[in-house]
């Protein structure tokens, strides 16, 4: 699917909330780059979060500008992107905007413990005891910012159509 301009999506939300798996399902409907945001922390903030010691805004910083820079230069490039990352709040989310204009998020939710017996039936440098500390972080999109917000409880392929819709040509 080709859109008139790039747009930037962005699959966000808490761990467990199944982030990548939308992503990658998304990257092969549309064939655009994806970035993984874990792929982008420097090895200090993964030892960190594998420690079980949440990261602070300063921690997160580089990591965002990263990845926004990514973005920014698939954009430049003349090309669509997604991404999968936590992008848990505003200000985070406005570090990404930075990198490419139309940027949009995909937010997904689910129920606690939902999320929490997903993180425990899977390998991840990130401990299901660290979720409570993404939601209490976690900022709901604003009305100002372009996204909208899936319950992932809903199957995988349903999700995915629903934000093949929303991608307008600009």
């Amino acid at each position: 699917m080709e859109t008139a301009a790039p747009v930037h999506l962005v699959v966000m939300g808490v761990s467990g909330t199944g982030k990548t798996t939308i992503a990658r399902e998304l990257e092969a409907r549309l064939g655009w780059p994806f970035a993984e945001g874990d792929d982008f922390h420097p090895r200090a903030n993964r030892d960190k979060m594998a420690a079980g010691h949440p990261l602070t805004d300063e921690d997160r910083l580089f990591w965002l500008k990263e990845l926004a820079g990514w973005a920014g230069e698939r954009h430049a490039a003349g090309d669509s992107t997604l991404m999968a990352c936590s992008a848990l709040r505003r200000s985070y989310r406005d570090v990404l905007r930075g990198g490419a204009p139309d940027t949009r998020f995909v937010h997904l939710t689910g129920d606690k413990h939902e999320l929490l017996g997903r993180m425990q039936s899977r390998e991840h440098f990130f401990p299901p005891e660290m979720l409570e500390s993404q939601l209490d972080t976690l900022e709901a999109l604003s009305d100002d910012e372009a996204g909208l917000v899936l319950d992932v409880m809903r199957p995988v392929e349903e999700l995915v159509d629903e934000v093949l819709a929303t991608i307008q040509p600009s």
